[in-house]
């Protein structure tokens, strides 16, 4: 059965998108710890991170580190954090966090809530530094 984040690739559920190759997909995490926190997977679905191969598994940090770094242009912030936890969705993805403490990641913490708009703009200024 499809994952959540494999009807996100194949565009039957929406998302706001960061950036996109053949391979990865990078976008917000609608339920966030942190203003910016972005999710980024591979398009193919593998549920456990470290069951992808050597190949996959570098270049999806890579990738990630990317994002990572237009994000922390974008969202002021001291670091961004990478959380790979694998619980949440049975398909391999990293969790880019804006944090000022180790607190931020704490997945524990109320989730914020972004209107369609604010979320499009968050998006679209992350965009801006890729």
């Amino acid at each position: 059965m499809a994952s959540i984040f494999s009807k996100i690739v194949s565009g039957d559920i929406p998302c706001y998108k960061i950036a996109e190759n053949d391979q990865f997909l990078a976008f917000l995490d609608v339920f966030p710890l942190k203003k910016g926190h972005t999710l980024v997977i591979p398009k193919k679905e593998i549920d456990y991170i470290f069951d992808l191969d050597s190949k996959t598994y570098s270049e999806l940090m890579d990738f990630s580190k990317k994002v990572a770094i237009a994000l922390k242009k974008a969202i002021p912030c001291n670091r961004i954090g990478m959380s790979v936890i694998g619980l949440e969705v049975p398909h391999a993805h990293v969790h880019l966090i804006p944090i000022n403490s180790v607190n931020d990641t704490n997945f524990l913490n109320e989730k914020l809530k972004f209107s369609k708009e604010e979320f499009e703009s968050i998006a679209s200024e992350i965009r801006s530094y890729l």
